[in-house]
Protein backbone atom coordinates (compact mmCIF):
# COMPACT_ATOMS: atom_id res chain seq x y z
CA UNK A 1 0.00 0.00 0.00
CA UNK A 2 1.16 3.09 -0.71
CA UNK A 3 2.87 5.55 1.57
CA UNK A 4 2.64 9.64 2.20
CA UNK A 5 5.19 11.50 3.61
CA UNK A 6 4.22 14.37 6.40
CA UNK A 7 7.49 16.41 5.89
CA UNK A 8 7.64 15.79 9.69
CA UNK A 9 11.06 14.52 10.20
CA UNK A 10 10.04 12.94 13.49
CA UNK A 11 7.17 11.29 11.94
CA UNK A 12 8.24 10.12 8.83
CA UNK A 13 11.00 8.33 10.31
CA UNK A 14 9.99 7.04 13.15
CA UNK A 15 6.20 6.01 11.86
CA UNK A 16 6.70 5.78 8.37
CA UNK A 17 4.26 8.64 7.51
CA UNK A 18 0.43 8.46 6.53
CA UNK A 19 -0.73 5.11 4.94
CA UNK A 20 -3.25 5.15 2.22
CA UNK A 21 -7.11 5.88 2.49
CA UNK A 22 -6.33 7.68 6.11
CA UNK A 23 -8.57 10.99 6.85
CA UNK A 24 -7.01 13.34 9.35
CA UNK A 25 -8.98 15.45 11.95
CA UNK A 26 -6.90 18.07 12.84
CA UNK A 27 -8.35 20.00 16.00
CA UNK A 28 -6.47 22.95 16.84
CA UNK A 29 -7.20 26.17 18.59
CA UNK A 30 -7.12 29.69 17.23
CA UNK A 31 -3.53 31.28 16.55
CA UNK A 32 -1.94 28.09 16.15
CA UNK A 33 -1.10 28.04 12.72
CA UNK A 34 -2.89 24.97 11.72
CA UNK A 35 -3.56 26.05 8.40
CA UNK A 36 0.44 25.74 7.77
CA UNK A 37 0.53 22.38 9.57
CA UNK A 38 -2.18 21.09 7.16
CA UNK A 39 -0.61 22.19 3.92
CA UNK A 40 2.54 20.74 5.08
CA UNK A 41 1.02 17.88 5.31
CA UNK A 42 -1.28 17.68 2.10
CA UNK A 43 1.67 19.02 0.16
CA UNK A 44 2.44 16.93 -2.79
CA UNK A 45 5.70 15.41 -3.50
CA UNK A 46 6.50 14.54 -7.12
CA UNK A 47 4.26 12.26 -8.26
CA UNK A 48 1.76 12.88 -6.64
CA UNK A 49 -1.58 15.50 -6.72
CA UNK A 50 -2.96 17.65 -4.49
CA UNK A 51 -6.36 19.54 -3.98
CA UNK A 52 -8.11 21.99 -1.57
CA UNK A 53 -11.39 22.80 -0.75
CA UNK A 54 -10.77 26.04 0.66
CA UNK A 55 -13.60 28.10 2.58
CA UNK A 56 -11.09 30.44 4.60
CA UNK A 57 -8.86 32.17 1.96
CA UNK A 58 -8.97 32.41 -2.07
CA UNK A 59 -7.22 30.19 -4.85
CA UNK A 60 -4.11 32.55 -5.09
CA UNK A 61 -3.22 32.28 -1.52
CA UNK A 62 -4.27 28.45 -0.93
CA UNK A 63 -1.48 28.09 -4.03
CA UNK A 64 0.62 30.10 -2.38
CA UNK A 65 0.79 28.24 0.78
CA UNK A 66 1.21 25.11 -1.01
CA UNK A 67 4.27 26.86 -3.06
CA UNK A 68 5.73 27.68 0.16
CA UNK A 69 6.62 23.68 0.71
CA UNK A 70 7.43 23.06 -2.58
CA UNK A 71 4.99 21.88 -4.11
CA UNK A 72 4.76 21.93 -8.01
CA UNK A 73 1.71 24.76 -9.29
CA UNK A 74 0.82 22.10 -12.33
CA UNK A 75 -0.10 19.28 -9.31
CA UNK A 76 -2.33 21.11 -7.17
CA UNK A 77 -6.03 21.90 -7.99
CA UNK A 78 -8.25 24.25 -5.43
CA UNK A 79 -11.93 24.40 -4.59
CA UNK A 80 -12.62 27.82 -3.55
CA UNK A 81 -15.87 28.95 -2.07
CA UNK A 82 -14.72 32.70 -1.67
CA UNK A 83 -13.76 35.01 -4.25
CA UNK A 84 -16.79 34.00 -6.39
CA UNK A 85 -18.91 36.07 -4.21
CA UNK A 86 -17.26 39.43 -4.77
CA UNK A 87 -16.15 38.76 -8.54
CA UNK A 88 -19.41 36.53 -9.97
CA UNK A 89 -17.58 36.61 -13.59
CA UNK A 90 -15.01 33.83 -12.85
CA UNK A 91 -14.58 30.53 -14.78
CA UNK A 92 -13.57 27.64 -13.71
CA UNK A 93 -10.11 25.99 -14.93
CA UNK A 94 -8.85 22.68 -14.87
CA UNK A 95 -6.93 22.89 -11.37
CA UNK A 96 -9.21 26.07 -10.17
CA UNK A 97 -12.83 25.39 -9.60
CA UNK A 98 -14.94 28.33 -7.83
CA UNK A 99 -18.38 27.59 -5.70
CA UNK A 100 -20.36 30.71 -4.40
CA UNK A 101 -19.92 30.15 -0.79
CA UNK A 102 -19.02 27.76 1.64
CA UNK A 103 -23.07 26.63 1.65
CA UNK A 104 -22.79 25.11 -1.52
CA UNK A 105 -22.05 22.03 -0.47
CA UNK A 106 -22.97 20.32 -3.31
CA UNK A 107 -20.87 22.04 -6.02
CA UNK A 108 -18.10 21.57 -4.00
CA UNK A 109 -18.92 17.73 -3.99
CA UNK A 110 -19.27 17.84 -7.51
CA UNK A 111 -16.06 19.77 -8.26
CA UNK A 112 -14.43 17.52 -5.89
CA UNK A 113 -15.01 14.57 -8.09
CA UNK A 114 -14.47 16.03 -11.64
CA UNK A 115 -10.88 17.56 -10.66
CA UNK A 116 -10.10 14.32 -9.05
CA UNK A 117 -11.11 12.70 -12.18
CA UNK A 118 -9.13 15.13 -14.67
CA UNK A 119 -5.78 14.30 -12.24
CA UNK A 120 -6.47 10.72 -12.85
CA UNK A 121 -6.62 11.11 -16.52
CA UNK A 122 -3.32 12.93 -16.44
CA UNK A 123 -1.97 10.56 -14.45
CA UNK A 124 -2.77 7.64 -17.01
CA UNK A 125 -1.65 9.95 -20.09
CA UNK A 126 1.74 11.12 -18.39
CA UNK A 127 4.75 9.69 -20.03
CA UNK A 128 6.14 7.44 -18.23
CA UNK A 129 2.62 6.69 -16.14
CA UNK A 130 2.47 7.63 -12.81
CA UNK A 131 1.60 4.76 -9.88
CA UNK A 132 -2.01 3.63 -10.15
CA UNK A 133 -4.46 4.74 -8.50
CA UNK A 134 -2.68 8.44 -8.38
CA UNK A 135 -1.61 9.54 -5.29
CA UNK A 136 -3.60 12.59 -3.78
CA UNK A 137 -3.58 14.54 -1.11
CA UNK A 138 -6.84 16.55 0.35
CA UNK A 139 -7.23 19.57 2.54
CA UNK A 140 -10.30 21.03 3.44
CA UNK A 141 -9.77 24.76 5.28
CA UNK A 142 -11.93 24.45 6.61
CA UNK A 143 -14.90 22.28 8.74
CA UNK A 144 -15.29 25.48 11.35
CA UNK A 145 -16.52 27.87 8.29
CA UNK A 146 -18.44 24.75 6.72
CA UNK A 147 -19.80 24.44 10.04
CA UNK A 148 -20.72 28.10 10.34
CA UNK A 149 -23.15 28.17 7.28
CA UNK A 150 -25.16 24.62 7.45
CA UNK A 151 -26.13 22.64 10.30
CA UNK A 152 -24.04 19.68 11.91
CA UNK A 153 -25.80 17.37 10.01
CA UNK A 154 -25.62 18.68 6.68
CA UNK A 155 -21.84 19.33 7.42
CA UNK A 156 -22.05 15.69 8.77
CA UNK A 157 -23.19 14.53 5.29
CA UNK A 158 -21.00 16.22 2.83
CA UNK A 159 -18.17 15.01 5.07
CA UNK A 160 -18.88 11.71 5.05
CA UNK A 161 -19.19 11.76 1.48
CA UNK A 162 -15.76 13.17 1.05
CA UNK A 163 -13.98 10.89 3.26
CA UNK A 164 -15.54 8.02 2.05
CA UNK A 165 -14.41 8.93 -2.00
CA UNK A 166 -10.91 9.40 -0.01
CA UNK A 167 -10.82 6.15 1.07
CA UNK A 168 -11.44 5.00 -2.26
CA UNK A 169 -9.00 6.73 -4.05
CA UNK A 170 -6.44 5.62 -1.80
CA UNK A 171 -5.59 9.34 -0.63
CA UNK A 172 -4.77 11.36 2.58
CA UNK A 173 -7.48 13.99 3.54
CA UNK A 174 -7.05 16.43 6.26
CA UNK A 175 -9.72 18.42 7.72
CA UNK A 176 -9.00 21.48 9.75
CA UNK A 177 -11.42 22.02 12.76
CA UNK A 178 -11.20 24.88 15.62
CA UNK A 179 -11.02 23.02 18.71
CA UNK A 180 -12.52 26.34 20.72
CA UNK A 181 -15.32 27.08 19.28
CA UNK A 182 -17.65 23.78 19.06
CA UNK A 183 -18.83 21.97 21.61
CA UNK A 184 -18.21 18.25 22.50
CA UNK A 185 -20.86 16.34 20.78
CA UNK A 186 -19.84 18.56 17.41
CA UNK A 187 -16.28 17.39 17.96
CA UNK A 188 -17.51 13.64 18.64
CA UNK A 189 -19.63 13.64 15.40
CA UNK A 190 -17.03 14.69 13.22
CA UNK A 191 -14.29 12.71 14.65
CA UNK A 192 -16.70 9.39 13.78
CA UNK A 193 -15.42 10.26 10.10
CA UNK A 194 -11.89 10.09 10.60
CA UNK A 195 -8.95 7.21 11.05
CA UNK A 196 -6.72 10.18 12.48
CA UNK A 197 -6.62 12.55 14.88
CA UNK A 198 -3.83 15.56 15.48
CA UNK A 199 -4.34 17.41 18.68
CA UNK A 200 -2.64 20.99 18.94
CA UNK A 201 -2.11 22.72 21.86
CA UNK A 202 -0.42 26.32 21.98
CA UNK A 203 0.10 27.67 25.30
CA UNK A 204 1.80 31.20 26.17
CA UNK A 205 5.53 30.18 27.89
CA UNK A 206 5.48 33.92 29.53
CA UNK A 207 5.74 35.90 26.09
CA UNK A 208 6.25 33.41 23.73
CA UNK A 209 3.39 30.79 22.30
CA UNK A 210 4.69 27.37 22.28
CA UNK A 211 3.19 25.27 19.86
CA UNK A 212 2.69 21.41 19.93
CA UNK A 213 0.79 18.90 18.23
CA UNK A 214 0.48 14.79 18.62
CA UNK A 215 -1.14 12.13 16.29
CA UNK A 216 -3.52 9.74 17.86
CA UNK A 217 -3.74 7.05 15.46
CA UNK A 218 -1.09 6.49 13.46
CA UNK A 219 -0.34 3.04 12.93
CA UNK A 220 -2.27 2.08 15.82
CA UNK A 221 -0.36 4.72 17.93
CA UNK A 222 -0.32 7.84 19.17
CA UNK A 223 2.80 10.24 19.29
CA UNK A 224 4.87 12.15 21.55
CA UNK A 225 4.09 15.73 21.69
CA UNK A 226 5.99 17.33 18.94
CA UNK A 227 6.88 21.04 18.81
CA UNK A 228 7.04 23.31 16.55
CA UNK A 229 7.49 26.88 15.42
CA UNK A 230 6.23 29.25 13.15
CA UNK A 231 9.21 32.03 11.94
CA UNK A 232 9.63 34.62 8.92
CA UNK A 233 7.31 32.39 6.94
CA UNK A 234 8.87 29.00 7.69
CA UNK A 235 7.62 26.08 9.38
CA UNK A 236 10.00 24.02 11.42
CA UNK A 237 9.43 21.13 14.02
CA UNK A 238 11.27 19.79 17.05
CA UNK A 239 13.87 17.36 16.03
Amino acid sequence: MYTYETGIPMIDREYGGLRAATNILLLAPPLSYAELLAYRIASPRPGEWAVAISTDERASDAVDAFRRFGADRGRIGIIDAVTKSSVPTLRDTTKAKFVTSPLDLTSMGIKFSRMVEDMWKEGVMADPPGPMPPPIRLCVHSVSTLLMYAQLEVTYRFLHVITNRVKKLEGIGIYILNSESFDERTISTIKQLMNTVIEVRAEDGGGAVEREFRIIGIRGRTTPWIRYFYDDGALTFEQ
